[in-house]
């Protein structure tokens, strides 16, 4: 399977995303939510259920342009994106529609920041976990999201995993963002740089791991063990809840150890992206310290 050749003067009598119309009054496709692959805009259509992936923004578009697994099939882009990134379409070889800035506003939704970019693309392979153990015997620790639906804050967790070098992200395959628009953006790249895995069971993987010799660590705020006592030698996970509900019950009873993260404001708690980007961050220290 090849790279869809596009068309340099972009589709005439077409809409985007296949629907019929011109460039500037097709159907709107969705919002910046809908992007994500939840809801349709208000007043438009929900977006075409082809399988396929959509990007936005110069860092998703460029990661995903770069990743040879990620197959494109359609990229829409404004003069001043094209130049922007020209180096990078070229190497690639594929050749874009040409978009104005109020054709992605038109399709995404006004307040959405595409930096008039717009990707087409199928769902990168999932790997599997025999292949994230075999990364995490060299790379950082595997990060476990427990039901964090929340697109930017997932997003979040991804870029710090691509920052500090963990191995790969596992979530569960419900109760869990889609792997497109808002959270590819919130990733700023990560998205084609760190392995997904969604898993049916995420306790039922937990046990999987700890059979391999992985000790799993949970974040929980009211834990009494520290994070910073953790030495983070051998395989590692690192497993975090969603803002407000936390672990549940069962993931916390999987867990080898709860841990909280030392603070000395006020204001004790921190969001999952935060508390997995100051994690991650230690154990990178850790494994630093411990390879010194």
């Amino acid at each position: 399977m090849t790279d869809r050749p596009a068309n340099k003067k972009g589709p005439k009598n077409r809409g985007f995303g296949g629907f019929k119309g011109g460039s500037r009054g097709g159907s709107r496709l969705y919002t910046s939510k809908g992007a994500g692959g939840r809801s349709p805009a208000r007043g438009g259509v929900p977006p075409p259920d082809d399988g396929l992936v959509r990007l936005f923004g110069s860092h998703a578009v460029e990661a995903a342009l770069k990743n040879p697994a990620r197959r494109v099939r359609r990229l829409l882009v404004t003069e001043n994106a094209e130049r922007r990134l020209a180096e990078v379409i070229a190497a690639r070889g594929v050749l874009i529609d040409r978009a104005t800035p109020g054709d992605l506003d038109h399709l995404l939704g006004a307040d959405t920041v595409h930096q008039g970019l717009l990707l087409e693309a199928e769902p990168l392979p999932e790997p599997s976990l025999d292949e994230l153990v075999a990364r995490a015997a060299t790379l950082g620790p595997l990060v476990l999201l427990d039901h964090v639906t929340d697109p930017h804050n997932a997003g979040a967790v991804l870029r710090s995993a691509a920052a500090f070098g963990a191995a790969g992200l596992i979530f569960t395959r419900r109760h869990s963002p889609p792997l497109n628009g808002v959270l590819a953006k919130a990733a700023s790249g990560a998205l084609d740089l760190v392995p997904v895995l969604p898993v049916q069971n995420l306790a039922r993987t937990m046990l999987d791991l700890k059979a391999l010799g992985f000790r799993l660590i949970g974040l929980e705020g009211t834990s009494q063990a520290r994070l910073e006592d953790e030495p983070f030698t051998g395989p590692t996970a690192l497993v975090l809840g969603a803002e407000g509900k936390g672990l549940r019950e069962l993931t916390q009873q999987t867990c080898d150890a709860l841990v909280s993260i030392t603070t000395a404001g006020a204001l004790a708690s921190l969001n999952v992206s935060n508390a997995a980007a100051v994690a991650l961050h230690w154990a990178a220290l850790q494994r630093r310290r411990g390879s010194a």
